[in-house]
């Protein structure tokens, strides 16, 4: 199985940056852009699944959209926001979603997350503070819709509408493809741990946030038990 090295990361953002940077008001541009999208991000196995999911009356999450998907959601759903967990990137997929939300009225919220790292404090305040501001209704992806827009519909959950946090917690499952037993149990460590602490001393999900959580003691608790399990990721090759 081919596994990434430094050298190979390098070579492959080396012949990124030759290609130079893609302009969509050429032919030529927007047919790189739509390759990055189908075949680069793996938008093909996208085309028929979504990952699509109502979470509230006010909130979607689903997988990376295309230009297409984009129109669907604000002309079926309402769409006024949609929260991109991936980050601002100059490829493809990002420049044609961005396009597709300035040309069907949907403010794009770029908040980049990550699968495999615990948030921190900073992040997870943000997120609360994203939450209370955003045009509703709105919908967060990542790449599959997982993992990342697991940990923000959890989020959502409870700072958003404040339920317990075993019910905020079934937003981080497989029903959602969501798997635990990688590197992307991390996520759930955190809420794992603010369940325990909870449970002996209710605290309100932000209080404990600002005042007991350590994010690198449950990240460092978290690998020591991992071991062999980490393959997953090695097979999933996800984002």
């Amino acid at each position: 199985m081919f596994r990434k090295t430094p050298e190979s990361v390098a070579r492959r953002q080396a012949r990124e940056a030759a290609k130079g940077v893609i302009d969509l008001s050429t032919e030529v541009g927007r047919k790189r852009a739509r390759n990055e999208l189908v075949w680069g991000d793996h938008g093909f196995l996208r085309v028929r699944f979504q990952n699509l999911h109502q979470i509230s009356e006010e909130m979607w999450r689903a997988n990376q959209p295309s230009p297409e998907q984009v129109a669907e959601h604000a002309r079926e759903r309402g769409i006024k926001t949609i929260i991109n967990l991936r980050g601002a990137s100059p490829k493809g997929y990002y420049l044609l979603e961005k396009e597709a939300c300035e040309a069907n009225g949907i403010t794009l919220v770029d908040f980049q997350v990550f699968s495999r790292d615990t948030p921190t404090k900073d992040r997870i305040l943000e997120a609360d503070e994203l939450f209370r501001s955003i045009e509703y209704p709105a919908l967060m992806h990542c790449k599959s819709g997982a993992d990342r827009a697991g940990i923000m519909s959890v989020l959502y959950k409870l700072l958003r509408e404040g339920v317990p946090i075993e019910e905020a917690q079934k937003q981080l499952s497989f029903d959602y493809l969501h798997i635990r037993h990688g590197k992307t149990g991390v996520l759930d460590a955190v809420f794992d741990a603010y369940a325990e602490f909870n449970r002996k001393s209710p605290i309100p999900f932000l209080d404990w946030v600002r005042d007991h959580y350590d994010r690198q003691a449950i990240k460092d608790e978290f690998l020591a038990s991992g071991g062999a399990k980490f393959r997953i990721d090695q097979l999933l090759r996800r984002e």
